[in-house]
């Protein structure tokens, strides 16, 4: 509800949260600040070895683009560092600010081109420090690659989601660009230096993007819409092998160990003679004796004992002749059955009898003995 002139006029509250399209806050002139600047101001910064070149090439073009909000740039290539300071001609109280922050840009190896940005109302940078985020400088060279991303497609996609400028060098990371932007960019590489994807947080950028351009959801909750990724820790810790139990806690010390003497108290040994006490401890040391003995003397009988024979097979009972085969006479019926015929009388005719045969031989053999 407002009220204008003694009327009062009912707004809903959306409108007065939203921004208008194309509305740009006015630019600070001279004539918000005619007087200029009480005091000077001044910021120095150092740069690395490896800018010195660069820097001293395009240091023309950095103290013409501070000269046009009478800002006195300097630079030491001896100490290595950059100092920007106010003038009687400085009307804007923030430009100093703005010129501190393009020479830090300057010596995070960020570009001119982009740099110069800094200058104008709408843009901002930030500076994400992530070298002591992580301990080890193998997994902080691999997290950092992976915000970088193949031929850097992950740092192009996350640049054209936020509208801002992200130049990775060393242990901080540099980011340019709008406020909105610079909000998300710092949680995204805080997040990936906690070993999360950053492909996680780019989609739900995309939705985002893609939400912002409906006007009916614009004043609606959107978590209903965002993926929710859960932490899926696979890898389980190793139990260790042995497991030590802890005791119960007792205010009471442990009981202290018995010496010697109250251990022979209490068998008796203690009032024993000398001479008593040494024969047993020789017939101690006899028995123990004996047990080693009889223990090697086992292991060398060892080497001397044959090793068990496996039992032979049983020899099995030889088959009877009757159920075997007479392979004679089935061959000898073979021979017989190819030289007959069917209804014909056999080839050969049958041989004599014996008993002539034995007649005819003893008939020669006479014969010759006459001769």
């Amino acid at each position: 509800m407002m009220r204008i002139s003694n009327f009062y006029y009912f707004v809903d509250e959306s409108e007065l949260l939203t921004v208008p399209d194309g509305w740009k806050e006015p630019p600070f002139t001279k004539e918000d600040n005619p007087r200029g600047l009480l005091e000077e101001s001044s910021f120095a910064t150092l740069f690395p070895k490896y800018r010195e070149a660069y820097l001293k090439e395009c240091w023309p073009l950095v103290e013409k683009a501070l000269g046009e909000v009478h800002i006195k740039p300097s630079l030491d290539l001896i100490e290595g560092s950059m100092t920007v300071c106010t003038t009687k001609k400085t009307f804007d109280p923030y430009a100093i600010v703005r010129a501190r922050d393009l020479i830090k840009l300057l010596a995070r190896s960020v570009p001119f081109e982009q740099a110069v940005r800094i200058l104008q109302d709408d843009t901002a940078c930030d500076i994400i420090k992530i070298g002591t985020m992580v301990r080890s400088r193998e997994r902080f060279v691999k997290r950092r690659q992976r915000l970088i991303g193949p031929k850097g497609s992950t740092l192009k996609a996350l640049e054209l989601l936020t509208n801002c400028y992200v130049m990775v060098q060393g242990n901080t990371v540099s980011a340019l660009g709008p406020y909105s932007g610079l909000k998300e960019v710092r949680k995204v590489v805080l997040d990936t230096m906690k070993n999360i994807h950053p492909i996680y947080n780019i989609k739900t950028l995309m939705i985002k993007r893609e939400l912002s351009k409906d006007p009916e959801l614009r004043m609606q909750n959107w978590e209903r819409f965002l993926p929710k990724f859960r932490h899926k820790n696979l890898a389980k810790r190793k139990e260790p092998k042995k497991k030590s139990v802890k005791k119960e806690y007792t205010p009471f010390p442990p009981p202290q160990p018995e010496s010697k003497v109250d251990q022979e108290l209490a068998t008796g040994e203690f009032f024993l003679r000398e001479s008593v006490k040494k024969r047993k401890k020789m017939e101690e040391i006899k028995v123990k004796q004996a047990t080693a003995l009889t223990k090697k003397q086992e292991e060398r009988n060892k080497a001397f004992i044959p090793p068990k024979e496996k039992p032979l097979m049983k020899k099995t009972a030889k088959a009877p002749t009757e159920g075997k085969l007479d392979i004679e006479a089935i061959k000898d019926k073979v021979k017989k059955a190819k030289t007959k015929k069917l209804g014909a009388p056999p080839l050969n005719p049958a041989p004599p009898t014996s008993s002539a045969t034995d007649k005819k031989k003893k008939k020669s053999n006479k014969a010759k003995s006459k001769g």
